[in-house]
């Protein structure tokens, strides 16, 4: 059966300048959905660095490395997509150019909150412009300076840090598992091994072919390949 939005809501969800009476922005919530319904990224801060893992559907005919849920960003700089991945591509691209305008304009990295804030600045953009919609994807940064830092970006261009965090269809079930058994100082073995169980729980059919790991650590980002993936999710 199509799908009915309750008769106040007509009113409201037409475009995206318009506030429900309630306070609501119902094409922001509508995007957060594409995100919802995504198979599950996560990322796991650990002592100096942070991993970031996510899984992706894929058809026996696709040729798999094709389709990206972990991206390098810059060189200590990666991220984890979640929702609609044409938005997400565009978002990983403007993210690159960003990194190095910074280089060329000032001689070194772009600082990983700051990116961030400008990636989520970019998204809220496209919150408050007729004619337009939001982007339909979140997304979990990593990146790797004096220190392991793991942010978040959401449709509304909302921006947190985390230590440990879930984003996808299988958020409540992997974020229960990270509260549990996260701990502060872990290592790099660790972190990896938590953010796959975790994985786990959200997604019990991971395979080295659907299944996506890059780590942060000392200043460089590194995302693994699929032998390395099979080592450690078997």
């Amino acid at each position: 059966m199509e799908f009915q939005a309750p008769a106040q809501q007509m009113g409201y969800d037409r475009a995206i300048v318009v506030f429900s009476p309630e306070g609501r922005m119902y094409q922001v919530e509508y995007a957060r959905k594409a995100v919802d319904k995504a198979t599950t990224v996560i990322g796991v801060a650990f002592n100096g660095g942070v991993v970031i893992a996510g899984t992706k559907i894929l058809q026996k005919l696709l040729v798999s490395d094709k389709v990206e849920k972990v991206s390098r960003i810059d060189d200590h700089i990666g991220v984890a997509s979640c929702g609609i991945l044409a938005d997400c591509r565009v978002l990983v691209d403007y993210a690159r150019v960003r990194c190095q305008v910074n280089k060329i304009t000032y001689d070194e990295k772009i600082e990983v909150a700051s990116l961030v804030k400008d990636v989520g600045d970019r998204i809220q953009r496209f919150t408050q412009i007729g004619g337009i919609r939001p982007y339909g994807c979140g997304m979990l940064f990593a990146g790797s300076e004096d220190r392991g830092r793991l942010f978040e970006t959401d449709p509304s261009g909302t921006v947190r840090e985390w230590k440990a965090h879930a984003i996808g269809r299988g958020t409540k079930a992997a974020k229960e598992y990270l509260i549990t058994k996260f701990k502060d100082n872990m290592t790099r073995e660790g972190a990896v091994e938590l953010a796959i169980a975790a994985l786990k729980h959200a997604e019990p059919n991971i395979t080295e072919r659907n299944t996506e790991i890059g780590i942060a650590e000392a200043g460089k980002f590194n995302k693994l390949d699929q032998s390395e993936v099979k080592k450690i999710i078997v």
